[in-house]
């Protein structure tokens, strides 16, 4: 007798990864055995040297138990148990926690499945082979500018697509999205990436240097060891990267703190509307800090690969600010602003550029086409509303994009923070 242990959803090579948000994860004896006894087990993780840990329950919490005991039909009918990540432990590498069921009576191992709890990581605590994996992932989807990289490049730029991501509320909506796009595209790459990113208000020295990010040089041209994947990189019309020496590994001048930052919407009121204005300062603040470069510009920011790093911090100041004050509930006010009278920035609104072509004033071309899809969850669909991104980790409702943050928690609406 043994057990069968299947997930919702896999990768192309049979692989399923969770977060902190639990996945209903399905457990059957196979053969069946039609008549026969029910199975007594109990479920757990066995995890590797430095792995991540997982929490199991009979329901969608955020206080599952490290084991969990399960009575299996002989017949060969499914149970269904909740899996989640065991927050803050995350995985390095797939499969360095592996779910394990053994007889309740005996311990022998009827069944077993590796995994991966994966969520987006502070850039200056990555491993040397995360960071690998990461820089590799994205060298591959630039491909010297002929990879599709040059799509992310191409709906990030000045005019119409200016208004759609910036000047208004859909600013924090909109790049959420971005990322997520980016970051499933890095996946279907190499399916251990997570985006990481870059906190920039404490020091990161271990991002700043030539085997990651780069130290500026002469000309302002980043300068890369010749064996880090972004030595090859075409941004824009010239290769390798254009940035200022305003920036390296100390925390970046003026910029709000994060508590100053989570402070914004006040408290206890948390107003999605004062919070907003984050996307002056820290948002505007960190990309001007590095004096010149194409970071500096709206409309070249991502030919710099930094880019990608400081915006994941944006998106994950805001995803904090929500769990800080439980506003991921799109039908409460103070989660959003939902008066804007700005097509694009309007909580019904579908996403450009995501949303296909759209007539003038909003942007006329769509580079990139639908939403990358995801073997984790299928929300937000292909063509995301700036409603679909507020409730992240689907606390509220069933759908949940498929990511989240090192130090953000998973926690049921109404739980204590």
């Amino acid at each position: 007798m043994s057990v069968s242990v299947t997930f919702p959803r896999n990768d192309d090579r049979g692989r399923a990864f969770v977060t902190w948000r639990p996945t209903e994860v399905r457990f059957a004896s196979a053969p069946p055995v039609p008549g026969g006894d029910p199975l007594g087990v109990t479920v757990s993780a066995r995890t590797l040297a430095g792995g991540g840990r997982l929490l199991f329950s009979d329901r969608l919490t955020h206080a599952g138990s490290p084991t969990f005991e399960l009575s299996i039909p002989a017949d060969g009918s499914a149970r269904t148990v909740w899996v989640g990540g065991a927050f803050p432990n995350a995985s390095t590498r797939f499969g360095d926690v592996v779910i394990e069921v053994r007889d309740r009576v005996t311990g022998a191992l009827l069944g077993s499945r590796p995994t991966m709890v994966r969520v987006r990581k502070n850039a200056n605590a990555l491993t040397s082979a995360e960071r690998g994996r990461f820089l590799r992932a994205l060298a591959t989807l630039n491909g010297s500018a002929n990879g599709r990289f040059a799509d992310f490049r191409d709906m990030h730029v000045a005019g119409a697509p200016d208004r759609e991501a910036h000047g208004g509320p859909g600013f924090l909506p909109w790049h959420r999205i971005y990322l997520l796009d980016l970051e499933r595209e890095l996946q279907a790459i190499d399916g251990e990436v997570s985006l990481p990113y870059w906190r920039f208000d404490a020091a990161a020295p271990n991002v700043f240097t030539r085997a990651f990010m780069g130290v500026s040089g002469p000309q302002d041209r980043v300068q890369f060891t010749p064996s880090n994947p972004l030595t090859g990189w075409v941004g824009g019309n010239l290769p390798g990267v254009e940035r200022g020496p305003g920036v390296g590994p100390l925390t970046v001048a003026g910029v709000r703190s994060e508590q100053q930052t989570l402070a914004l919407g006040g408290s206890p009121a948390a107003d999605f509307g004062p919070f907003a204005i984050m996307q002056g300062n820290p948002h505007g603040r960190a990309h001007m800090s590095h004096l010149r470069g194409v970071i500096t510009d709206p409309g070249t920011a991502p030919q710099d690969p930094l880019f990608f790093l400081l915006h994941c911090n944006v998106d994950r100041l805001w995803a904090k600010w929500q769990w800080a004050f439980r506003r991921h509930d799109p039908a409460v006010a103070r989660a959003f602003v939902p008066g804007s009278a700005n097509a694009g920035h309007r909580l019904g609104d579908r996403l450009w550029p995501w949303s296909g072509p759209l007539q003038s004033p909003r942007p006329t071309t769509a580079p990139g086409g639908g939403l990358a899809a995801s073997p984790m969850t299928d929300a937000p669909g292909v063509s995301p509303r700036v409603r679909d991104t507020i409730d992240y980790l689907g606390t509220v409702s069933g759908a949940h994009l498929g990511y989240a943050y090192d130090d953000v928690p998973f926690q049921m609406t109404g739980g204590t923070p």
